[in-house]
């Protein structure tokens, strides 16, 4: 069994644009070129990098082994690459019958006789946001070097599950980073009343998606998901937490790609004090992290 620590965590700002973006529903965070990576010193440059030779993010990751190394697990960065996923056929329904009509009638139907958003898929427009993420990686692996992620996690729903495998598969990676993505409940959108995020069975899972590992405790059914009870913004911030904990507690990778929903991206930003910036569907963006356990 898996073991389990108490941290606090925050976000580090000052290194990515992101951190800096408008707040609230007015704008959306888009992927930037390099991750919005900011051109700046760290303290451990000197040594790193003497003759002031080696690329930013060269200079980051070897600035966050150091303080890693001397944490000595007690304090602990991690560097997200969190993505949302693409345009799923929910998202359309709902911008064509307004956030009203949506939450208190379409939301807790399967669809509408056209379109099915159980579940949500999705449509052609979100696949096309997904493949532009697989693009930046193709070029971005190179010039200007981002590293390839060393884990990835992705939320059980299909809209998730499609958008990790058209952006990450098929990639020069290397081969100690291997795209074997990990399918982790907790990553989900709000759970309740809403058929969207209802997920479909673990078996579905399986038997669509071999590559991915299904983490154990992911029930065949759906057990979350609730048609009178819509998850509060209190219980995702719990859930949020069990998993940041289990994260850090767990996981010995420093670099992670994580895909997932606004809903849950924005209970994160929350748990670890980051500016609530909304971000696209398709987008990814840099998030970094630094736990210190509870003692």
């Amino acid at each position: 069994m898996p073991t389990m620590k108490t941290f606090t965590c925050k976000a580090v700002s000052g290194l990515f644009l992101h951190d800096k973006e408008p707040t609230g529903p007015s704008f959306r965070a888009t992927t930037q070129p390099g991750l919005g990576l900011v051109n700046r010193t760290y303290e451990t440059d000197a040594t790193f990098d003497p003759e002031g030779k080696k690329t930013q993010w060269e200079r980051l990751v070897h600035h966050l082994d150091h303080h890693n190394k001397q944490g000595r697990g007690k304090t602990i960065y991690k560097l997200f690459f969190v993505i949302r996923h693409g345009e799923g056929f929910h998202n359309v329904k709902e911008a064509e019958v307004g956030r009203v009509a949506w939450d208190s009638h379409w939301s807790k139907l399967d669809g509408d006789g056209r379109k099915n958003w159980a579940d949500a898929r999705l449509t052609e427009k979100g696949m096309q946001q997904a493949l532009a993420l697989h693009t930046f990686w193709k070029y971005s692996l190179e010039d200007p070097g981002i590293p390839a992620p060393q884990r990835y996690y992705t939320s059980p729903l299909t809209r998730c599950l499609d958008t990790t495998r058209i952006a990450y598969s098929g990639l020069a990676v290397p081969h100690d980073r291997p795209f074997k993505p990990i399918v982790k409940e907790n990553l989900r959108e709000r759970f309740g009343e809403h058929t969207c995020d209802r997920r479909s069975t673990r078996s579905y899972i399986a038997t669509n998606y071999p590559e991915y590992k299904v983490e154990r405790s992911l029930t065949e059914a759906d057990e979350q998901w609730k048609p009178d009870h819509r998850e509060t913004e209190g219980e995702i911030a719990y859930r949020v937490t069990t998993l940041l904990n289990d994260i850090f507690s767990n996981e010995d990778k420093t670099i992670i790609s994580v895909t997932a929903h606004s809903g849950f991206i924005r209970a994160l930003y929350n748990a670890i004090s980051h500016r609530d910036v909304w971000v696209a569907a398709g987008a990814m963006v840099p998030v970094l992290i630094r736990a210190e356990v509870v003692e």
